[in-house]
């Protein structure tokens, strides 16, 4: 068996464990940047409740101007005021958990639905295999941003409604890779071995055909929170999103579009956070998909 099996028998994380991947990871100065970058975003969301200098919903009287504009960045609101004369730094703050939030769930949920179609219409292909694949081609014809808009529409939004509408959106990309990789490893020799010797399609499925899938779920679920982030604070620009006084990177965005002349902190700075969160994420994603690869290992 050993034999048959050979080398390819073992997960490609072998030589490539945990540690080795970590330091390979932080040898990368932009990999380590973008880590900072979402520690920073995480621990400022994870105590929004005691760092906020304010409620994010409550209006003060002295947070508009005379003629009822707001207010720009001060000692006392230090990002400014919104068109409400709420602090944007607290609304912003508290926004960051929504939009993390909504961002994890639903990257989570779609690789979950994701990996678990590709894996089946790659492994047992048949008639199973291809219905889930042409539903996949199917799916994929839709724009994904009219799809999600639509599903919101019917949807009453909340927070996890609008996490699951992107779920739902986003999954087909991940069900095309996983479908791909998995067609590829059924062909394998030590798969094949497996076969012969009378292995169960559960014990190849979970012993061999998951764990050599492992490092593209885990590269495709970092690079995707970027797209949920951004998916997110589209749908909350576009009023279908997190709903007010709820707040979210998008819907703080959306409330004060109106002011983006005469106030432009009130689009700069949200703008700046979802553009930052969603570039660290890309950074963090691009170098461990190489930290994972084992051609990579003894490079510089």
């Amino acid at each position: 068996m050993s034999a048959l099996a050979g080398p390819d028998a073992r997960t490609p994380a072998a030589g490539t464990g945990g540690g080795g991947v970590f330091r390979r990871l932080l040898r990368r100065r932009l990999a380590v940047l973008g880590l900072l970058m979402i520690a920073v975003v995480v621990l400022a969301a994870a105590f929004a409740p005691w760092i906020a200098p304010f409620d994010p919903n409550e209006q003060f009287f002295d947070g508009l101007s005379l003629e009822g504009a707001p207010l720009p960045p001060s000692a006392t609101y230090w990002l400014g005021t919104d068109l409400l004369g709420r602090d944007l730094l607290s609304r912003l703050l508290f926004g960051a958990r929504n939009s993390l939030v909504i961002g994890v769930a639903a990257n989570g949920a779609a690789l979950l639905i994701g990996t678990m179609v590709g894996v089946v219409a790659g492994y047992v292909r048949g008639w199973l295999g291809a219905v889930l694949m042409r539903f996949t081609d199917l799916m994929m014809a839709f724009p994904a941003l009219l799809l999600a808009i639509c599903l919101a529409a019917v949807l009453r939004p909340s927070l996890w409604i609008v996490a699951l509408v992107i779920a739902l959106v986003n999954w087909v990309q991940v069900a095309r890779v996983v479908h791909a990789e998995t067609r590829s490893l059924a062909e394998r020799e030590f798969i094949q071995a497996e076969v012969t010797l009378g292995a169960g399609g559960a014990r190849i499925l979970f012993r061999h055909v998951m764990p050599h899938l492992f490092s593209t779920v885990i590269v495709y679920g970092t690079l995707g929170i970027s797209t949920t982030v951004l998916l997110e604070a589209t749908l909350s620009f576009l009023g279908v999103g997190v709903q007010p006084p709820d707040a979210s990177w998008g819907n703080i965005i959306f409330e004060n579009q109106t002011y983006f002349q005469a106030a432009p902190w009130l689009v700069f700075f949200p703008g700046a956070a979802i553009l930052l969160l969603a570039l660290a994420f890309n950074l963090v994603g691009d170098a461990l998909r190489d930290a994972l690869d084992p051609t990579e290992e003894g490079r510089g």
